[in-house]
């Protein structure tokens, strides 16, 4: 595994001070050029998504089907990766403008936006990797290090991160359920069902929209429309599901106890943040089409700047790792996701963590 030094409290606190004084001179650099940038997306979102609704009204004249799909699947994911999660970081709060404000922002996706903003805004950004705080390690179903507490359900993990991936917008939309501390009577039948209702609406409104409404609308040209809708859904679920599994669980992410965040200082979140992501190297084509959660190291360490600047943010804040000897964990897209499926299928048997050298 590769290693980064450990740091003495004062190189720790001048690491997260260089971190600080790159967020500071990027944040009085942010302006109109980062709000007609996400106007533009938001555009191409909706362009995408009539384009492709229309092909698919066509029927199954398999050029024009394809292409339709193409484009919603292209819609949905910009939808939820470079428009929805971005703004609903707060990253586009400064504009002041209703439409792009992160408290109120509704997406594309079966998951409440107001759930999402308590288990990803909050709870995973704030305990990133940390076991018992953070659940997205493994989101309740697989288990991809060592200190987690192996049960004898991880031995079929693979079907299972399989039937995730399938259907990971609804995965996410019950998350913030926690079906699992129900089933294991950690929460009660009536706090779980205080939380149903929004939950249930979302799920329902969408399902309408794309499998009821739409295909409806198309009158001959049902099955088409409904058959285009599931894949181009398919494709967002599959694509977000890889996107964000290499986010966190490659080969040398790290994963921490509870116990650090006892007294943790503003330079040693840094670090924690630092260790707990990995980046995805590649064209500017994958960095849009992922969110630019490909620079989920910036991300984490910037969660409220506008994604756009990532990709420069990533030159500095490599550099100062290398300064510092922490380890900037990056590769290809393949190479990340090979070492995620290879956490998969490892921990699926019982496991123990590698012993650091002292």
């Amino acid at each position: 595994m590769a290693t980064s030094r450990t740091l003495s409290p004062q190189e720790s606190e001048a690491f997260g001070q260089e971190l600080d004084a790159l967020r500071n001179r990027t944040l009085a650099d942010i302006g109109a050029a980062d709000a007609r940038y996400i106007r533009r997306v938001r555009a191409s979102v909706r362009l995408t998504e009539l384009a492709g609704r229309t092909l698919l009204f066509a029927g199954f004249f398999m050029p024009t089907w394809i292409v339709g799909v193409l484009l919603l699947a292209y819609s949905k994911i910009v939808d939820n990766m470079e428009l929805g999660h971005n703004v609903m970081h707060g990253q586009y709060d400064f504009m002041n403008d209703p439409e792009f404000s992160g408290k109120t922002y509704e997406w594309d996706h079966s998951s409440t936006s107001d759930a999402w903003r308590n288990t990803h805004n909050y709870q995973h950004h704030t305990y990133t990797n940390v076991l018992g705080k953070d659940h997205d390690i493994g989101y309740g179903t697989v288990r991809v290090f060592a200190e987690q507490r192996w049960r004898p359900f991880y031995l079929l993990q693979p079907l299972w991160a399989l039937l995730q991936a399938v259907l990971f917008e609804y995965a996410i939309a019950i998350f913030d359920l926690k079906l699992d501390r129900y089933f294991k009577g950690k929460i009660s039948k009536a706090e779980l069902a205080a939380k149903l209702p929004p939950v249930k609406r979302k799920l329902w409104r969408l399902f309408l929209k794309d499998f009821v409404i739409f295909p409806l609308l198309a009158g001959p040209h049902f099955l088409a429309v409904l058959a285009g809708n599931a894949l181009a859904s398919l494709l967002r679920n599959l694509w977000t599901f890889t996107v964000i599994f290499c986010g966190h669980f490659t080969e040398h992410a790290e994963v921490f106890p509870a116990s650090v965040l006892k007294n943790e200082t503003r330079g040693a979140w840094y670090v924690r943040q630092l260790r707990g992501s990995s980046n995805l190297s590649g064209s500017r084509l994958l960095h849009f089409m992922t969110g630019n959660l490909s620079h989920q190291i910036e991300h984490h360490l910037f969660p409220d700047l506008p994604a756009r600047r990532y990709a420069t943010l990533a030159v500095e804040v490599r550099e100062i790792c290398q300064r510092y000897g922490q380890h900037y964990n990056t590769g290809s897209f393949a190479g990340q996701f090979l070492t995620v499926l290879a956490r998969i299928f490892r921990h699926a048997f019982p496991s123990r963590p590698v012993v650091k050298p002292a």
